[in-house]
């Protein structure tokens, strides 16, 4: 009971704080939508004690437009729930359940997928579990796996096909290591509601219909294309140049890149990542220009081997490509 009364005194708490953020007009214009929605499921916390229900119900119950809602059991989901990196390992799919994702606080993309549908029907959002593949590093280009390796959501909003959106919570939520060793909490926004033709470049379903527009045309082809990763949504990246993950050179020539970006403050610095490991090179600072649509740079792999190349803006991976180099 006691557990009760001070899980509801945060909540009236909280709806103070987000009716003040709400009209709070200078908030409104510093550029985050959902500062406020965010603000106030953050002051909810964890809510141990609350089934999945009333977790849902006491984190959308004020907040008066679907959009609103689903933000606010994205957040929810993504700073609450870990990805269990033992189960991605094995593929183990067994807990992916919404009510033992909520017991656990843990689960693979599907179990973070599901429970985001389940909350969303519990508040009347149309929503879908979307399985497909995703690519986690420069191993993946040119490696399609056998089965399915990710999944995700889309959200219906209204009857048209615009009102259609994306949601990857479990990629929100943060990130692990490669041999899905260890999981990293870091949340970011850039997966709710994000551009359709850049998720369809890091994202593949398993039904053509969920691309929600343009996309590579079939697995081999998503494969292909270099790795993307969460700083490309925040500038806003589309088809970069070399288009294909695999980039074969020799030693004596340049590699022009183009990457289109539509971001209101470009990267002021590009630089290059070469190898890993103990292989690893120092990142490498590039002279690159900007016309306002696309930033372009050339490069010159001099060293004559098989490896993997990120470029980086202001120091975060936005792209990773293998690249040959021969003489």
């Amino acid at each position: 009971m006691l557990s009760y009364f001070y899980t509801m005194k945060k909540f009236c708490s909280c709806l103070l704080i987000l009716s003040g953020l709400f009209n709070n007009s200078v908030n409104a214009q510093a550029g985050n939508q959902f500062a406020a929605v965010d603000a106030s499921v953050q002051q909810l916390g964890s809510l141990d004690s609350q089934n999945l229900a009333n977790i849902t119900v006491m984190i959308t119950r004020q907040l008066p437009t679907k959009e609103q809602q689903a933000r606010a059991i994205f957040y929810w989901i993504a700073n609450n729930i870990e990805l269990d990196t033992k189960a991605l390992k094995m593929n183990d799919q067994r807990k992916s359940l919404p009510e033992d994702v909520v017991k656990f606080r843990k689960g693979t993309s599907l179990g973070f997928a599901k429970l985001f549908q389940e909350m969303s029907s519990l508040v009347n959002i149309r929503c879908l579990v979307v399985n497909g593949f995703a690519r986690n590093n420069a191993e993946d280009i040119n490696n399609p796996p056998d089965e399915f390796n990710h999944a995700w959501n889309v959200v219906q909003l209204g009857q048209s096909p615009e009102k259609w959106f994306f949601v990857d919570v479990a990629r929100a939520s943060g990130t692990t290591d490669k041999k899905f060793s260890a999981f990293t909490k870091d949340f970011t926004g850039n997966y709710f509601f994000p551009d359709k033709t850049l998720f369809n470049l890091d994202h593949y379903p398993d039904n053509d219909a969920w691309q929600l527009g343009g996309g590579p045309k079939g697995v081999k082809d998503f494969y292909n294309i270099p790795v993307i990763y969460n700083t490309a949504y925040t500038y806003n990246v589309t088809k970069p140049t070399p288009s294909n993950g695999f980039i074969k050179t020799k030693t004596k020539d340049k590699v022009r890149f183009v990457i289109p970006v539509n971001a209101a403050s470009p990267p002021a610095k590009i630089t290059l990542l070469i190898g890993e490991g103990r292989r690893q090179q120092t990142p490498e600072p590039m002279n690159f220009t900007n016309n306002g649509k696309e930033l372009a740079f050339e490069y010159q792999f001099k060293t004559e081997d098989t490896y993997p190349v990120k470029v980086l803006f202001d120091g975060k991976p936005v792209l990773e490509y293998i690249v040959e180099a021969n003489e």
